[in-house]
């Protein structure tokens, strides 16, 4: 079964890397235990560069770190890994804020994408996750993950609808090219 955030920026930064396009990866998730670990593993396999601290680092420091490395290596995309499960934990909700400030601070003209995964499994409690997501940061997009069993993922729906927040991608499996691009019309066929 696909594991959810960490896996999901590895593979979008493999298909950005079939793209032609020079990747970088930011380990920012300092707060869980091997996060840090995981993501240079996806580093490793995609073939991209990761910039990363110690277990407990501060997580702003870490992307503040990679967006000079990013730019003195004209890396063409930069996917910062934050920590995940935020939307209950204040402190962590206000670290994202911080990181969010120092992005906008040394990259204010380059477009930016804050993603949030939703689990495919999650019902309800994923509407309070946008919510609270959606106080603290623009989210502009939604990747929903671990739809290769038989999670349906209907409540993202309702969530996009009411957000106004698109679906991006869909994780339909464990394996490194199983990242799609959404497709509506597949995805409600598959629900029905």
């Amino acid at each position: 079964m696909e594991f959810g955030k960490t896996t999901s920026i590895g593979k979008i930064a493999n298909k950005l890397q079939k793209q032609g396009k020079k990747v970088m990866l930011a380990a920012a998730d300092t707060f869980r235990a091997a996060a840090v670990e995981q993501l240079e593993i996806w580093a490793n396999r995609v073939g991209c560069s990761i910039v990363k601290k110690e277990e407990g680092s501060d997580p702003a420091s870490v992307v503040y770190d990679a967006i000079k490395k990013a730019k003195e290596e004209n890396v063409d995309v930069l996917i910062c890994d934050t920590a995940g499960r935020l939307h209950n934990k204040k402190n962590l909700m206000d670290e994202l804020s911080k990181i969010n400030k120092i992005i906008d601070n040394q990259l204010p003209m380059k477009s930016k994408e804050t993603l949030l995964v939703i689990d495919g499994t999650t019902g309800q409690n994923a509407i309070s996750q946008v919510k609270a997501f959606k106080e603290t940061t623009d989210v502009t997009g939604i990747i929903l993950t671990k739809l290769d069993g038989t999670a349906k993922g209907g409540v993202v729906i309702g969530i996009s609808n009411e957000n106004k927040i698109p679906i991006k991608f869909v994780g339909v499996g464990e394996q490194i090219d199983d990242m799609e691009e959404f497709n509506s019309e597949e995805f409600v066929k598959a629900i029905i």
